[in-house]
């Protein structure tokens, strides 16, 4: 056993880029720190999600402190901003997207029991307020991740990275079953 070199990691990623994106984009609402946004970025690069929607105060690039934590890929993951949250999700679910909150509010299932469907948006949202009160009205499902400790969240990037991976591996088993 032994560690890639950094030619043998490039040529890998190189074969795994010819995965097509998943029908998978994330609606960022007002999310205030560019560094999570940029963190964000590369993670949805890792996932292959289609799309970043990135609403309301969420900043978007280019910008140095996105770039410090994408590490370049803002520049690989298509990415859209908007003011308005509400239209972006209207329009998606004008084209069959289900929309899925990670937020804690009553109602909330755990992340780990829900399976999503193609296509699917998952909304993150601010920092320290969540996902903004008017957007919940178009909301399909909401999860949540548990907590065990004091803290009863994490951060948003850190959120995202695991829930979004989680939809990745659902999603990838669906398209191979569906195929089979």
């Amino acid at each position: 056993m032994r560690k890639l070199t950094h030619p043998e990691l490039l040529e890998r990623q190189k074969e795994r880029r010819q995965d097509p994106r998943l029908a998978f984009s994330v609606l960022l609402n007002d999310i205030r720190s560019l560094y999570n946004v940029g963190s964000i970025f590369r993670t949805a690069d890792g996932i292959g999600v289609e799309k970043i929607w990135l609403c309301g105060i969420t900043g978007f690039p280019p910008d140095t402190q996105i770039s410090k934590t994408a590490l370049g890929a803002e520049g690989q993951v298509p990415w859209e901003y908007r003011k308005d949250a509400c239209s972006v999700l209207r329009e998606l679910k004008a084209k069959g997207y289900q929309i899925v909150f990670l937020e804690q509010i009553t109602g909330s299932a755990p992340y780990e029991d829900y399976e999503p469907a193609s296509p699917v948006c998952l909304v993150v949202g601010n920092e320290t307020t969540g996902v903004s009160e008017e957007l919940l009205s178009l909301c399909d499902r909401t999860i949540e991740i548990e907590m065990a400790g004091l803290k009863n969240s994490l951060n948003v990037a850190v959120a995202f990275g695991i829930v979004g991976f989680r939809f990745r591996e659902l999603l990838k088993k669906s398209a191979a079953n569906k195929g089979a």
